[in-house]
């Protein structure tokens, strides 16, 4: 038998041209040890900072620290499945998390995976989570106001869309329940809100939820949940990835989004925890030294973007927890610093039954006041001015001086407008109520009024307007302004409220 060698070499180089061999590179390194969310790695020399890991149990980490001899990485999740000399492998990725609006009435971890009993969510896309903040080219002045709901607040303090303004004050003095408030008033005004739960209980962030269902809220409102028993890992990152989704509906759908993140004093702990596992030199406090710029890199994602980028508006609320009102402390200072205004809820206020117990000396919002409806900017800083005078003659008064008919007559109608401004938690007020409220106050209408029935009378009244003028609520409402004449028929209607009340109820 003969064989032709040539036709023989040209059907093996026939298939050695149609064969297409496939290699598959991976980086691959090995686990040397691990413990308390973090690993250390060794033989992923190319690995980049804040490259995304995958391990062989299949947990997910991000790379912190890069050395000559090992990468330093934390682990998102569950940890208990990696094994020393195990294998690592680098995807050559960032982290991203899935965003949508099935997100919408959610309760996610810190990324993103649902951890309530709904349904699988069909997200739109996926978004980076460590994403620059927009420019000066991009950004707009802040003119839209975001109304609280909250009388002392939107009066004398006004958030406006865009804005950052932080909540600080002692523990149990109600920074969540001003937030959860914000977060109910913005029912049906187009805003979607998002709220991160870092560090609390799981029966706390429950709670939470079961009331914003209750109040109709969750509609519009995404909880990020990365509570105490979570790694400090996930409670790090989950600030993070909750401003990566609100970036979701500000840059691609053009919406207005308030994000809440309660709070940061436990994400820097969270993240002191980190830095001193990963053996990176501490500073004052045990904080790393890049503790200011994790939360400026945070919080400077908020902004008020122009047409051009699409119009949209990112509002932050952070809250951050003092000791013992020291406000002066490492943590707050850096915040306050970074913000654009500060609530100070103070303790003695809330014991003293002032609800809520905002410190108008301190607070302050740089912005905000451009973004005020003309109506509450006609009658709030008469507030301000009465409330900063009453304060001052409350404290000669208690020296026991003699006063005068006028001094003692201001020092009446300062209790008035204390009185005024207390609210029920979780009933937030439309702002034509609210500037009726003040209008009342300011314009000595309540001065006759029995101190203990002001709260019973004011709430009395706005029912009884809502009823016999509602068109003057409807009018501060669609055009947000007091004229003249809207202010006389008001003073008119509420002095005739006034007869009305005192007959009913024999004063």
């Amino acid at each position: 038998m003969k064989f032709n060698v040539d036709e023989i070499s040209s059907l093996i180089k026939a298939e050695i041209g149609r064969y297409k061999g496939r290699v598959d590179v991976a980086r691959v390194g090995k686990v040397l040890e691990v413990g308390d969310g973090i690993a250390r790695i060794y033989g992923l020399d190319n690995a980049m900072a804040g490259e995304m890991l995958e391990f062989e149990s299949g947990a997910v980490g991000e790379v912190f620290n890069l050395t000559e001899e090992s990468v330093g990485a934390v682990i998102y999740g569950d940890y208990v499945g990696i094994k020393e000399m195990s294998t690592v492998r680098a995807t050559g990725q960032v982290l991203t998390v899935p965003a949508g609006f099935g997100l919408l009435g959610r309760v996610v971890d810190g990324l993103c995976e649902p951890i309530d009993d709904g349904d699988e969510i069909n997200f739109e896309s996926r978004r980076l989570v460590e994403s620059p903040a927009p420019g000066i080219a991009q950004r707009e002045p802040v003119c839209q106001p975001l109304q609280t709901g909250i009388k002392c607040i939107d009066s004398m303090i006004p958030v406006g869309k865009g804005q950052r303004e932080l909540i600080i004050g002692d523990r149990k003095t109600g920074k969540t329940a001003v937030a959860l408030d914000t977060i109910i008033n913005q029912k049906d005004k187009n805003v979607i809100c998002i709220y991160v739960a870092i560090g609390q209980k799981e029966s706390t962030v429950a709670q939470i939820v079961h009331l914003l269902r209750n109040h109709h809220a969750m509609e519009h409102t995404v909880v990020v949940s990365a509570s105490a028993g979570d790694s400090a890992a996930m409670q790090f990152v989950a600030p993070y990835t909750a401003t990566s989704v609100a970036e979701f509906f500000v840059y691609e759908h053009g919406r207005d989004v308030l994000c809440v993140y309660d709070d940061l004093t436990k994400h820097a702990v969270a993240y002191r925890q980190l830095s001193l596992l990963l053996r990176r030199p501490p500073g004052r406090e045990a904080y790393p030294g890049d503790i200011f710029y994790i939360h400026s890199r945070l919080l400077e994602r908020s902004a008020k973007l122009n047409k051009d980028s699409g119009g949209g508006s990112l509002t932050a609320l952070p809250i951050v927890e003092t000791l013992e009102g020291q406000v002066s402390a490492y943590i707050p200072t850096n915040i306050i610093s970074i913000t654009d205004g500060q609530i100070y809820l103070q303790r003695d206020l809330f014991l003293a039954g002032i609800r809520p117990a905002v410190d108008v000396g301190i607070s302050v919002s740089r912005v905000g006041g451009k973004a005020q409806p003309e109506a509450m900017q006609k009658v709030a800083p008469k507030l301000r001015l009465e409330l900063a005078a009453f304060r001052e003659l409350e404290d000669f008064a208690r020296l026991g001086t003699e006063l005068d008919d006028a001094t003692r007559a201001q020092l009446e109608r300062g209790k008035r407008m204390v009185e005024i401004l207390k609210q029920k938690q979780f009933a937030p007020l439309g702002t034509a109520r609210q500037v009726i409220s003040i209008l009342a106050g300011s314009s000595g209408l309540v001065d006759d009024v029995e101190l203990s029935d002001v709260g019973q009378f004011i709430e009395e009244m706005l029912d009884w307007l809502g009823l016999e003028a509602v068109e003057y609520i409807e009018q501060i409402e669609t055009t947000g302004e007091l004229s003249d004449e809207l202010e006389k028929n008001l003073t008119e209607a509420i002095t005739a409220f006034k007869t009305i009340y005192k007959f009913s109820h024999g004063k």
